[in-house]
């Protein structure tokens, strides 16, 4: 206490040796450009001079983190994103006849730092051009951001079939699969971020296109659901389904979707030209006996037209969903009302 005394009296009676309370408060206030100094003294010798220097450093990293997340600055993502030893994702492209959508599809997955592959599913009759090929693998090198340039490859089908886009792929450094149409941009922070979800629980489905069932009618022993579209889970925040069209899934789904899942299912969505989403979604859920995540973000439709705009896509997808759940002989889709977002890039929740 009479080493603090003494620290006073000398830091206040330097002008003039009087000493004044009336000055000693304003000091302690920040009015006179001694009471700065004075604190620092005081911290000095309560937590020593490398323990005010450490206390300092924190708070000064406090204020600037506060700051970054006020201002909303844009961090770097990790590079263990697209560290091959944590695998980063491959990008499973589905295309068909639609080559200038598909150039601009491979061009900005190729920019999203966790890519570590891209994969184009061709099901055309003809193969893709050697000038085309040429092209999207400049496009790939071109627009990579890291050192580590992504595998690109066409995996090619003789068939136009819908199943095709869940074949195995020979090569596969990574677990994580993105699965994307060809006319679907999903920001590539959004679609980093969505990895680190998927990283949390990768046995389930995680992606930005929820969808939902509801029981509609049980007459004479038979059940029927009802397919719901975006207003569904707008309105009632609740969804079982996350399409294909833009998730993440673990790779073993390639493996079980073609070889263990029943083929009256490959049948269906053969003769259909359609569902292969819904029975990866029925596939998933019915081995993980868990929902699907929806992560939260804005992703953007290139494409001027697609099969959910034809005439009749709602009740096709009705019976898909219907007949589906008889093959399989029970109800495997978990609703649920969770998502995930990156609190980073939201004012409310």
């Amino acid at each position: 206490m009479s080493a603090l005394i003494a620290i006073r009296d000398a830091a206040l009676n330097g002008n003039g040796g009087e000493y004044s309370p009336a000055k000693e408060k304003a000091s302690n206030r920040g009015v006179y450009n001694g009471g700065l100094p004075l604190l620092h003294l005081r911290l000095r010798l309560l937590f020593g001079s490398a323990k005010y220097k450490l206390l300092l450093l924190l708070c000064l990293l406090s204020v600037l983190y506060l700051l970054s997340s006020f201002m909303g600055w844009k961090p770097q993502y990790s590079s263990s994103i697209s560290s091959t030893s944590r695998g980063g994702y491959t990008v499973l492209i589905n295309t068909w006849k639609r080559n200038s959508l598909l150039k601009q599809s491979v061009a900005h997955y190729a920019s999203c730092y966790g890519t570590d592959a891209i994969r184009v599913v061709w099901s055309e009759s003809d193969p893709p051009s050697d000038k085309l090929k040429d092209y999207l693998k400049n496009v790939v090198l071109k627009k990579s951001q890291t050192a580590h340039k992504p595998n690109f490859r066409f995996d090619l089908n003789e068939e136009d079939n819908l199943n095709n886009r869940f074949k195995p792929i020979e090569d596969l450094r990574t677990d994580a699969i993105f699965s994307v149409d060809d006319d679907v941009i999903v920001p590539c922070p959004t679609l980093d971020f969505a990895f680190t979800v998927w990283q949390t629980a990768p046995l389930t489905m995680v992606g930005f296109v929820p969808r939902m069932h509801w029981l509609k009618k049980e007459k004479n022993g038979m059940v029927h659901y009802q397919y719901g579209g975006w207003w569904s889970v707008w309105w009632t925040g609740t969804y079982s389904m996350v399409l294909s069209k833009a998730a993440f899934f673990h790779k073993k789904y390639l493996e079980l979707y073609t070889h263990s899942m029943p083929a009256s299912l490959h049948d269906y969505v053969s003769r259909e030209r359609n569902c292969e989403d819904i029975a990866m979604s029925l596939l998933v859920a019915n081995a993980t006996e868990a929902p699907p995540m929806w992560v939260k973000g804005k992703i953007y439709e290139i494409g001027s037209s697609g099969i959910s705009s034809l005439n009749g896509h709602s009740e096709t997808r009705n019976k898909c969903l219907n007949d589906f759940i008889s093959l399989y002989g029970t109800m495997p889709l978990v609703p649920t009302n969770v998502k995930a977002g990156d609190a980073r890039q939201e004012w409310f929740w």
